[in-house]
């Protein structure tokens, strides 16, 4: 007999099924997996602090080689075969949810370390300090003999200048905030008063709300008698939209001008600077430096110098060489000698215990991760051996050509790519560089797509700068050059390599 529940489906059923967890010392694992030289070394650093069991064996011996350690972990790519651990390996192609781990805020290390005593004195130097461009704003702020009211407005301005200078914020929640923090009435004017002073600041253009009102101010700011200042101005106020859009014979048709004269506006507006911040950014990158984590070099032979070797070395710049303490291991040698034990000895058994599983744990996963990485680099020296003999011609190659060879799963391989260096002779390039996909060519050779990015490129460098090429052109030539690509592949590499689209690359001679 079907009840009523049954008829409206609302019933019971048990379903039995299987899913695969991580560890998580499996975590654990695959997050260092992912760390760059200098995160490794603060994961170090953090764990001899927090777990007395391991110690730094501080004698030159290294921990992973017993003949001897170095800066780097050596191998000769020549040779195929890796040694392995005899403990099971913690990655075996499990299919679950990589990002479930990623939220975890542990994974965000900081990269200084003081770990080698005897490493290179450059790298304890601190970067120089340089003047922030908002400090230098300040000062001169404070030339501008301000009301209490107005420098509340000012810091407001100033603090919500963005990396290019631009102030981008509503002038009407600028009021607001003032109202709301300091209880003190402003109006919009009075904003717009204090912002109109700021523009005029050095670097001219600072705090502009678009790019036409920077290169107005800018333009406000030149001396009277610059050639093509007038006709400038006009481009800027009266045809922005056909200067935006590069329609320069429309520009000139309208303004009843000659060449001659666009050419010396045109020639104006090019000295203007479209971000007047930019500098900040570019002083700041300038002092990052990249820890490359691998270094790999070609040594030939004496006989042959086709017939050489790669020699790949993994950087363990700071890296002490981890052991498990022997007096914790005395310990607990000293402690199960003993018939009888109260509550106290038996809680410090575990305690020690635990700490010297988690010390030998911790060295483990150093060892794997350090082989994890000289095998997937050994692979990708392998696959593009010419680029490393000559610096040149990148082969087609994928996550999966890597996957395949070392026998991981392609998310192992991805993490263990993903931000990390390598130093060669011809510079230092990211793993992530000789990663791409294939194209044939007419004569059937299959190439990278890199290889056909640097050949787009260069052919848009080269294009007449009056009548650059648009993506079909680009097709057809590349076409020429025995190239079979699609007039949409041309436009998703012309994207990639951010390039705009021909009429933005439109210019005048």
């Amino acid at each position: 007999m079907i009840s009523q529940k049954q008829r409206q489906g609302q019933f019971q059923k048990q379903v039995q099924t299987q899913q695969q967890k991580l560890s998580p010392q499996q975590i654990q694992y695959i997050k260092m997996l992912q760390m760059s030289t200098q995160h490794i070394e603060q994961r170090i650093k953090e764990e001899m602090e927090t777990n007395p069991a391991i110690e730094d064996i501080d004698s030159g011996t290294d921990v992973y080689d017993t003949d001897g350690g170095s800066e780097y972990e050596k191998i000769d790519a020549a040779d195929p075969d890796i040694p392995e651990s005899d403990s099971p390996a913690v990655d075996d192609d499990l299919d679950v949810d990589w990002d479930a781990f990623h939220s975890d805020n542990s994974e965000g290390y900081s990269s200084s370390t003081t770990w080698n005593p005897d490493a290179p004195d450059w790298m304890d130097i601190p970067a120089p300090y340089r003047e922030t461009q908002l400090e230098k704003l300040e000062q001169q702020v404070l030339m501008l003999d301000l009301t209490e009211k107005e420098m509340l407005i000012a810091d407001q301005i100033l603090g919500s200048i963005d990396d290019d200078g631009y102030f981008r914020r509503e002038i009407s929640s600028v009021a607001d905030g003032i109202a709301f923090q300091h209880g003190m009435p402003v109006s919009t004017d009075e904003v717009l008063h204090v912002l109109q002073l700021i523009q005029r600041l050095d670097p001219p253009g600072i705090a502009a709300r678009n790019l036409q009102e920077c290169l107005d101010i800018q333009l406000s700011m030149l001396r009277s008698d610059t050639p093509g200042l007038h006709e400038a101005k006009k481009i800027i106020t009266d045809h922005w939209e056909e200067f935006e859009k590069k329609h320069f014979e429309k520009i000139i048709r309208r303004m009843g001008i000659t060449e001659d004269a666009f050419h010396d506006a045109y020639d104006c507006l090019r000295m203007l600077d479209p971000k007047p911040g930019s500098f900040e950014t570019a002083a700041a990158d300038a002092g990052n430096f990249i820890t490359p984590d691998f270094e790999v070099y070609y040594e030939p032979s004496a006989d042959d110098e086709q017939q050489g070797e790669f020699v790949i070395t993994l950087n363990r710049r700071n890296m002490p060489d981890l052991i498990v303490s022997k007096s914790y291991e005395q310990m607990i040698a000293d402690m199960a000698r003993r018939k009888e034990k109260n509550k106290e000895q038996k809680e410090a058994q575990l305690f020690l215990k635990s700490k010297i599983e988690s010390a030998k744990w911790f060295i483990e996963m150093l060892y794997q991760r350090q082989q994890t990485l000289l095998a997937v680099m050994q692979t990708i020296v392998n696959i593009q051996e010419s680029f490393f003999k000559s610096g040149k011609n990148v082969k087609p190659m994928i996550l999966k050509d890597v996957a395949d060879i070392v026998s991981l799963d392609v998310s192992t391989i991805s993490r263990v790519v993903n931000g990390k260096y390598v130093q060669t002779a011809f510079g230092v390039y990211e793993l992530r560089y000789f990663f791409n996909e294939g194209i044939t060519t007419e004569s059937g050779e299959e190439v990278s797509n890199l290889e056909v990015k640097n050949i787009l490129a260069e052919m848009i460098e080269l294009e007449p700068k009056d009548q650059p090429f648009s993506d079909q052109k680009l097709t057809d030539i590349l076409k020429e050059k025995g190239f079979r690509v699609a007039r949409r592949t041309v436009t998703k590499y012309r994207e990639q390599l951010r390039i705009p689209t021909a009429r933005l690359r439109k210019s005048i001679i």
